[in-house]
């Protein structure tokens, strides 16, 4: 995994925080207690949840002081982790597989479930009329090893064309991938739904499919915490985890607000964000339990997906105890 500078500046900075300004074992009643939450990517509408949480004093009233930082990939955001540079994570659901190598980050509640957020996205005017059209394409994803990589070669395997049927791209940032598109170099890129309905309202892209039903068991999304965190104050996790489960039923609760709110974070039109909305809020976990069949598939496809070189046994993918929720 490689780190740009502006990235290394931003671990280096979070990590100093973390060495000097945060104690596990700080008393709420005293001090709030400085946790760093780091987003693997910034397009995804349950990460800014964070920073609505933290707007609306949710992680406040649990004697959190929360800070949140973006990432670009569950490989950067769990490089950051195994730095010591943020003791919370959002990230994908195979993103749990790096905790089998040996990373400190450790999945302790499932975020959101099959994957109806992701997308797949086609020029508008372009020569990919059907999903069977991708076969022998290049389709763009984040980073290797990510969901969108995952969720790509998942989708070329149904078709009967294996794991490799497609031409897996990673390219980074969505203006990379969509640039790539314009040129011809992709057929198409694998996208949250915001980032595809914000190209279908802007006149460029047209919706190809989603992944909701292609994968009814699946955990899109997971929250890792560091082991020291974990060792040092497990209560602390715990009250993070409320504050984050009072977030996501507000989220619920109030739609426009959230809209609104989320639209501002994600810098899309309203729009855009409310279209979105019934597909997030339809996947989004209200208590953090895991689905064992969910497991399941994510522990199968790590091999695939080269995060790992074996399949792991589930116990080392997720520490129980911390999910269901309760508040």
């Amino acid at each position: 995994m490689t780190i740009d500078r502006r990235q290394a500046l931003l671990g280096a900075a979070a990590a100093a925080a973390l060495s000097s300004a945060v104690s596990f074992n700080a008393s709420p009643a005293l001090a709030a207690d400085k946790l760093i939450i780091g987003k693997s990517i910034g397009s995804s509408f349950p990460f800014s949840g964070a920073d609505l949480g933290k707007a609306k004093g949710m992680f406040a009233a649990e004697g959190i002081d929360a800070e949140v930082v973006v990432f670009r990939g569950d490989g950067q955001m769990q490089q950051a982790m195994a730095a010591g540079a943020i003791h919370i994570g959002f990230g994908s659901g195979p993103g749990m597989g790096y905790a089998a190598k040996g990373v400190p980050g450790i999945a302790v509640a499932a975020m959101a479930s099959e994957p109806r957020n992701m997308s797949l996205v086609v020029m508008k005017d372009g020569p990919i009329k059907t999903v069977d059209d991708l076969k022998g394409k290049r389709v763009g994803v984040t980073t290797a090893g990510s969901l969108t990589d995952w969720l790509t070669r998942k989708l070329s395997d149904s078709k009967g064309w294996g794991p490799e049927g497609i031409e897996v791209t990673p390219m980074g940032e969505m203006r990379t991938r969509l640039a790539a598109m314009k040129s011809g170099e992709l057929a198409g890129s694998v996208n949250s739904i915001q980032e595809t309905w914000n190209l279908v309202e802007n006149g460029e892209g047209r919706l190809l499919a989603t992944f909701g039903d292609a994968v009814p068991h699946f955990h899109t999304h997971a929250i890792f915490a560091h082991r020291k965190l974990i060792a040092e104050n497990p209560e602390l996790v715990r009250r993070f985890l409320r504050a984050w489960f009072k977030t996501a039923a507000y989220m619920r609760d109030n739609r426009a607000d959230t809209v609104k709110f989320i639209a501002a974070t994600m810098k899309l039109p309203e729009s855009v964000v409310d279209r979105s909305y019934d597909y997030e809020m339809k996947m989004l976990s209200f208590d953090g339990a895991f689905d064992p069949e969910a497991i399941e598939v994510i522990r199968l496809s790590l091999k695939d997906l080269g995060i790992l070189d074996r399949i792991p046994e589930a116990k080392e993918l997720y520490l129980p105890g911390f999910a269901p929720v309760k508040f």
